[in-house]
């Protein structure tokens, strides 16, 4: 009995952890700055980096999940206070898709290499470097664009934000990830 009350203890922390995770995506998506290209920068990388980094691969995607079909569904979380079906299938589209790669490869990587800081930032970019190909392919196929404008449009211009995002998501979500050690990857 004990046992079975433990797990259910420990599924309602993992889910109320998730939750968090898909609430702070949703605050911060919305928030960003228009580029000269179609792709604005968002916070939105930078609450995945970190949510990730803290939740493990299976709960990030699921976290990334719920964002993406609470904008799927109209509610205005997606870049410059958008949401809607059609938002998924726009020029950005791709990298709303890329966020879910985002998530487990980053949360993958902090949860199986938990007390090596080196690779929480490793799994970041490598699951920067998977989003830039879900978003750049569709970004392709929506305008037409060859690789070399896309990537000049979508790729390069973002290397040094998200570079920094990576950086201040490691610098809090290591120390927050010491403090929860108890509490998130046993979930």
């Amino acid at each position: 009995m004990n046992e079975m009350k433990e797990k259910n203890k420990v599924n309602v922390r993992a889910m109320v952890f998730t939750a968090i995770i898909a609430a702070l995506i949703c605050v911060a998506s919305p928030f960003s700055i228009p580029m000269p290209g179609l792709v604005p920068i968002s916070l939105g990388t930078f609450a995945i980096y970190l949510g990730s980094a803290l939740l493990g691969g299976k709960r990030a995607t699921v976290a990334v999940a719920v964002f993406i079909l609470i904008g799927a569904v109209g509610l205005p979380v997606f870049t410059g206070f958008t949401g809607g079906f059609a938002k998924l299938l726009g020029v950005t589209g791709g990298y709303i898709i890329g966020y879910v790669p985002l998530a487990y490869i980053t949360g993958i990587f902090s949860e199986k290499f938990n007390n090596k800081i080196f690779f929480m930032p490793v799994g970041m970019i490598l699951g920067t470097i998977a989003l830039y190909v879900f978003g750049t392919a569709w970004f392709m196929i929506a305008t037409g664009s060859n690789l070399e404008a896309a990537l000049m449009s979508c790729v390069v211009p973002f290397l040094i934000g998200d570079s920094i995002k990576i950086a201040v998501a490691t610098a809090i979500a290591k120390p927050l990830q010491t403090r929860l050690n108890g509490y998130l990857y046993d979930m």
